[in-house]
Parts: structure tokens; C-alpha cells; sequence
């Protein structure tokens, strides 16, 4: 199963393309609708999201709601390109408009400027930016549907924004509560706090980044492989959500305070009870050598505060080298709802990705009758 993803922030509309589908595939598309409506969700969002109203337009592979099996095609319309096509079409435009020199720090605006032999900071900022992740959210939502038609669900909620920490533990069926909050916490004294702080950064003309958990609740073991390193689920994963905009980092299970702790606090033990095997922790996070366990899998990821600033950052004109205040391209303070539904959706294809290369299958009763034989 492969995604690409096409389009710019500007530009006609955002495009995508899913390979690997089986046949009979039921397609909702109610429901990738509405995760494409909580990615512009939550609270301390810009004037953008006010303009855009996503909606997937299935273009093939797929009839009467369900798969062909063939490439499934799919466009995401910029609602705003009536706004900027004079700026951004394609047979010939007015450039000098909309051009972009005072380059944003923490953006690819300055590096892409050099790598790609530009002079405008739109020719890159225009891929670079976090609108293409809407062709993720289309595309994992898609994947959540094939991996339920196996029982297997993904979720996931907000665990901390800007160090305001929700610090419950929760079971997987509490997660689908955070799609009712403002900013997707289920600890609503914290998600108070978190609100007000946003308010504070709003004001000042700051942002604010967050960490997002993400869960994969009932999938067998045996998914992913020790075998190769590129075959390893976990490093799959990471690698998957490390790609998407603003990520600074990821961790499964424990993740990095594993390093701090010694090794009988760490490793899952595993007991016989019964004639099966079971674990009575999940520090592993459900991945052992590679290799999902049976238990769920926990991945958390964190993104940096969003790097457009109101108030604008030092920093330089790229054509003249003299010292500014960086452009403002967006408004928002916080995006964290969007960010915990697009974390969600990278790891949702990712283990449909894994899922689909283990057990193959031409059509959906094929793949369905393979995973009941695990």
C-alpha cells in the first residue's frame, strides 16, 4: 500500500493517490469528512480555517462505495485559490505580488530557498506547508476503515500543550471523549489551563506546540519484522511521524524515560495464565523487536510551537542580507487538535501498510479471512 500526496498550500487543490487498496472495501466518506473537520479544529486556530471547508472528492477507484481495487484518487479543493490564482496559477501569474524574502525561522524557507535555487520563499513554503497534511488525514482515514474491518482501532487524544500536562491514564475507550473538547485533553482542569495559557501566548503574539498520544487497539502480534531494519514496525513508525510538519520528536511506550530507569522497572514480563501468554504491563508499547505483541500500541509525538509568529522573529531579507522581522503567513497560536488527528493518521496508514504486506489479499474477504487464521 503506497500514498502520494500532491499539491500547494495555495494552489487549485491538494491531491492524492492510495495503491494497494484490495477490492470491496467499504468507503465512508461521511467519516473522512469529518476527520478532515477536526483537523481544522480546536481551539487558538487562525482566520484560515474559517475559509476552508474540506471535503474529499473521490476522482477513482471506487464505485458505489467500495473499492475497485484499482488506484484509489482522491482532491481536497482549496476553497481560497479564487483568492490567489492571480499569484499562483500555473499558465502564468503575477508573482512579484505575493513574493516572500524576510524568511521565517524554523521554516523551510531559507534552506528550500538554497537547495531549490529560488529567490522567492513561496516556491517553497507553498509544499513545505502543514496544508498538505489534510491528503494524510484523507489517506488514514481511509486506512482506519480497512484496519476496523478487521476490529482493529486507532485513537488517540492531547497530552500536554506548551508543558500543561494531562497526567491521567486512561483505557483506550476513553479516547474517542477528547473529539468533544476544545483542545482533544480529557482532563478538562488541565485543558482549562492549557486554554488560558493559549489566550496569554495569543496576546503576546506567541504559539504554542503540544504532544499528541496516539494508540492502535486490538491488532494481533507478528505485524512489522526483526529481520531487516526497515522492516521494523517501530521504526517504521517513527520514521512516518517524524515526516510529518513541525514533528521535534517520538516515542513508543515508555520512550526516552526507559533510559532512566533500571531494567526489571522497564521489561514487560510475561506470565502463563491459562494456556496464554499475557503481559500485565505495556512499557514496550506493544512493539517488541520490531514486532507488534498483541498488546495495544502507544506512540507519542511531540511538535514545536508553530513557527509563524504575530509578533514576528528576528531574522534577514534573503535578497538584500539585511536584518528584519520575519513575515506572517498564518494566525494561528495553537493547532493541536489538527496535529493529535494527523499523528492519528500517519500511524493509521502506516499499520494498514503493514497489515496489507503480511497478509496480501486481493479483495476485502480474502484479507478479512487471512487475519481471523492468525
Amino acid at each position: 500500500m503506497k500514498l502520494t500526496t500532491a499539491g500547494e498550500s495555495h494552489g487549485k487543490a491538494l491531491v492524492g493517490i492510495i495503491e494497494g487498496l484490495p477490492s470491496n472495501l467499504g468507503i465512508d466518506i461521511a467519516a473522512i469528512d469529518a476527520d478532515l473537520a477536526f483537523r481544522q479544529s480546536g481551539y487558538g486556530r487562525g482566520g484560515r480555517q474559517k475559509i476552508e471547508r474540506d471535503r474529499i472528492e473521490i476522482i477513482s477507484g471506487v464505485r458505489n462505495r467500495l473499492t475497485l481495487g484499482s488506484p484509489l484518487a482522491f482532491c481536497i479543493v482549496n476553497a481560497d485559490y479564487p483568492n490567489w490564482e492571480k499569484y499562483m496559477a500555473a499558465e502564468g501569474c503575477d508573482v512579484s505580488a505575493r513574493t516572500l524574502t524576510r524568511v521565517r525561522p524554523g521554516h523551510a524557507d531559507l534552506t528550500g530557498i538554497k537547495k531549490f535555487a529560488q529567490t522567492d520563499a513561496r516556491n517553497i513554503l507553498e509544499r513545505a506547508s502543514a496544508r498538505e497534511t489534510a491528503v494524510r488525514v484523507a489517506a488514514g482515514s481511509i486506512a482506519k476503515q480497512y484496519l476496523a474491518a478487521l476490529g482493529v482501532q486507532v485513537g488517540g487524544y492531547v497530552r500536554s500543550v506548551c508543558g500543561v500536562k494531562d497526567g491521567g491514564e486512561y483505557p483506550f475507550e476513553r479516547l474517542k471523549d477528547a473529539r468533544s473538547s476544545p483542545l482533544f485533553m480529557l482532563d478538562g482542569e488541565a485543558e482549562a489551563r492549557a486554554a488560558a495559557l493559549i489566550d496569554g501566548l495569543k496576546a503576546a503574539g506567541d504559539t504554542a506546540g503540544c504532544v499528541a498520544e496516539v494508540r492502535v487497539h486490538g491488532l494481533k502480534s507478528g505485524f512489522g519484522s526483526c529481520m531487516t531494519y526497515e522492516g521494523k514496525l517501530d521504526g517504521r513508525l517513527a520514521g512516518a511521524v517524524m515526516g510529518v510538519q513541525a514533528v521535534k520528536g517520538v516515542e513508543i511506550g515508555l520512550g526516552f524515560a526507559a533510559a532512566d530507569l533500571p531494567g526489571s522497572r522497564v521489561h514487560d514480563e510475561i506470565f502463563n495464565e491459562n494456556g496464554a501468554f499475557v503481559r500485565h504491563t505495556n512499557n514496550a508499547g506493544g512493539i517488541e523487536g520490531g514486532m507488534s505483541n498483541g498488546e495495544d500500541i502507544v506512540l507519542h509525538a511531540a511538535m514545536k510551537p508553530i513557527p509563524t509568529l504575530m509578533r514576528g522573529l528576528n531574522t534577514v531579507d534573503c535578497l538584500t542580507g539585511e536584518s528584519c522581522k520575519a513575515a506572517g503567513e498564518r494566525s494561528d497560536v495553537a493547532a493541536v487538535c489538527a496535529f493529535e488527528i494527523i499523528v492519528e493518521s500517519v500511524v493509521a496508514f502506516v499499520m494498514a501498510q503493514a497489515v496489507a504486506e503480511r497478509l496480501g489479499g486481493d479483495n476485502m474477504a480474502q484479507v478479512v479471512e487471512r487475519y481471523e487464521r492468525l
